[in-house]
């Protein structure tokens, strides 16, 4: 870590201090803890799970994202804010209060998420919007009325530095990112912009941060903390660690957009936390969209690109202003990229730079729009009950935290921790491989024809689940498995647009086993009453060429002849779909099977025991499933 900052850390307009704050400020910010890039290094990766409801998020926590070791969520901002028409996503950036009302939930809905994904073995990352409040008048969430620059309870007009006296004062939005006073005194967009300079103000943020701290959140991603000067963040940390419950130091990660063009830097931040490295998205995606270059290039990725150094650094390959084309734009890739989003995730994942942040995100069709709603606005939930174990993913709420290829290198990146990039290969284009040390390889393919090698190494010698192309629990792997010599030599073949992952933490240790067959049950009797129509909908992630179809124990399933299995569409990958019609009430067993397979088998056929229910007696239903 670089050394913790003076007050003065930067040049710019004097900032008006009581003594004893100065003090204290300067003692808080030369005794701040040392600040590492992942918290916990057996849990390596958080995630975004941006608009979910409180007690969907705790419920994910239970469910994948503990099991499957995430370090942390990111939530939106908590804080009560504004109501605004057509209920946009930004509107949670408005803040009309410190209170914890929020359109993901209440107070109790909240403190009951910290507890059950820390029990889960998640940290809590909150979105702290301190720099600005809401613009306009109006009503919050909670029915609480605003005015312009007037906050009933927490902040008056003489708060914001449109009524500050020179040289903080400013009536302007920021016009100019090459003045630092227009960059950190003007507002942003119109927002008024709060004046973090003041005692008073600096000590109702801190009140605001060690509230939640005390609610169990161990970390903050501050937003737009580009915008207000580091002096003044500091001091407000300062206050925070001075007042805080006992416990660790909080996780800080600030959002500060530089792409080293403009008067204020990152490296100003370096001293209070991490901050969100965006040039690492940009750079990346340009690689992978072949704009001016390959992902072969992508060797050297790292500091010597002018990122940040990797222990300050939180990386992503999208994030929610991203997708929308916000924050200065770029070549970020995103879910609406199908299998390139994939692949720009597995090399991030397993690339050792930076702290990795996952995006989980909803489908949009204007960059305005806000979460899944109903007609009044309520974001819709994700799980349908506290006791449900399938979330309502892959539809409108995206999930791509879910999506195999991501999912599994999060296990990757934990396994493989802090070990070096050791036998890169690259044939100067859209293929490459890499490992990491004795711990882990992977092989990217980005071309448009199969890659097929024998790739050296250091892996010890063994058989490995391909965690790209299949799941690793209880010791089985549901996908293919590939060997590592005694020598450690592989040979691995790719598919175009896909990739490989192994590592040692899925290394089964013998030969591979065939796939696993299904256990046919009679076909029973289906009961009189006619038909009626089943939407099979199962997410798998596949090869090129390689299709999913269900089969079961039905005739109209195929009596469990994968010849006479139903093929599901590739319409909305990777989610596959089909409707069959099936007799009333009958009792239904089935299972997804993949052809052709991987590894040359014919079929593969999914884990576990039959999948089973009871047709309805009329009307439709939907079996919404996840490939075992």
């Amino acid at each position: 870590m670089s050394q913790a900052p003076s007050l003065r850390v930067v040049s710019g307009p004097p900032r008006p201090l009581v003594a004893s704050l100065l003090a204290f400020s300067m003692i808080a910010a030369t005794s701040r803890p040392a600040q590492a890039a992942a918290p916990n290094p057996a849990r390596s990766v958080f995630v975004h799970l941006f608009e979910w409801r409180w007690a969907d998020v705790a419920r994910e926590c239970e469910v994948f994202l503990g099991p499957r070791g995430f370090a942390a969520v990111q939530i939106s901002p908590p804080n009560e804010h504004a109501r605004k028409a057509g209920n946009p996503w930004w509107e949670r950036y408005q803040p009309v209060s410190y209170n914890l009302v929020s359109r993901s939930g209440n107070q109790a809905d909240f403190e009951d998420m910290v507890r059950r994904c820390r029990a889960a073995g998640v940290e809590i990352y909150a979105d702290v919007v301190i720099n600005h409040m809401a613009t306009g008048s109006g009503t919050s969430i909670a029915g609480l009325p605003y005015g312009v620059r007037d906050f009933p309870g927490t902040y008056g007009p003489q708060d914001f530095h449109w009524n500050a006296p020179p040289p903080q004062g400013c009536q302007a939005s920021i016009s100019d990112y090459n003045n630092r006073h227009s960059v950190q005194d003007c507002e942003l967009a119109g927002l008024p912009d709060l004046r973090t300079e003041m005692p008073d103000v600096r000590s109702r943020i801190a009140g605001y941060l060690v509230d939640l701290y005390r609610a169990g959140v161990r970390g903050y991603r501050v937003d737009a903390a580009k915008h207000i000067w580091a002096g003044d963040l500091s001091a407000i940390l300062g206050l925070l660690n001075a007042s805080r419950a006992p416990g660790p130091a909080p996780f800080v990660v600030q959002e500060v957009i530089d792409p080293g063009t403009e008067v204020v830097k990152k490296s100003e931040y370096y001293a209070t936390g991490d901050v969100n490295e965006f040039l690492y998205g940009q750079r990346l995606g340009e690689k992978f969209r072949n704009q001016g270059g390959n992902i072969s290039q992508l060797r050297t990725l790292g500091e010597s690109w002018g990122l940040a150094p990797t222990g300050e650094a939180v990386v992503f390959v999208d994030n929610h202003d991203k997708q929308r084309g916000h924050a200065g734009g770029g070549a970020y890739i995103t879910h609406q990229d199908g299998v390139l989003y994939d692949l720009a995730n597995v090399f991030m994942l397993g690339w050792p730079y930076g702290y990795p942040q996952l995006m989980s995100s909803y489908a949009f069709t204007n960059g305005d729009q806000g979460p899944p709603s109903d007609a009044a606005g309520n974001t819709r939930p994700i799980y349908s009950s506290p006791s449900s174990t399938t979330p309502d993913c892959f539809g409108d709420w995206k999930c791509e935290h879910r999506w195999r290829p991501i999912a599994n290198m999060v296990t990757f990146r934990n396994t493989v921790g802090s070990t070096a990039v050791t036998n890169w290969w690259d044939d100067a284009g859209d293929r490459i491989a890499f490992g990491r040390g004795d711990r882990g390889f992977v092989v990217i393919n980005r071309g448009s024809t199969t890659l097929s090698r024998t790739f050296q190494t250091a892996l010890p010698a063994g058989v490995y689940c391909d965690v790209i192309a299949g799941d690793f629990a209880g010791g089985a792997c549901s996908g293919r498995t590939l060997t590592v010599s005694s020598t450690g030599q592989a040979a691995i073949s790719v598919p175009p647009m896909f990739a490989a992952a192994l590592h040692v933490g899925a290394r089964l240790g013998g030969t591979p086993s065939p796939s696993p067959s299904p256990s046919p049950a009679p076909s029973p009797s289906p009961s009189p009453g006619g038909a009626v129509t089943v939407a099979f909908a199962v997410n798998a992630t596949t090869w090129f060429g390689q299709n999913v179809y269900v089969v079961g124990n039905l005739p109209q399933l195929g009596s469990w002849n994968p010849d006479a299995a139903i093929p599901l569409s590739a319409a909305t990958y990777p989610v596959w779909r089909a409707n069959v019609s099936l007799p009333a009430s009958a009792a239904v067993e089935y299972k997804y099977i993949k052809k052709p397979g991987d590894g040359g088998a014919a079929v593969q056929w999914e884990t576990g025991s039959n999948r089973t229910f009871t047709a309805p007696a009329s009307g439709t239903v939907t079996r919404n499933d996840t490939w075992r």
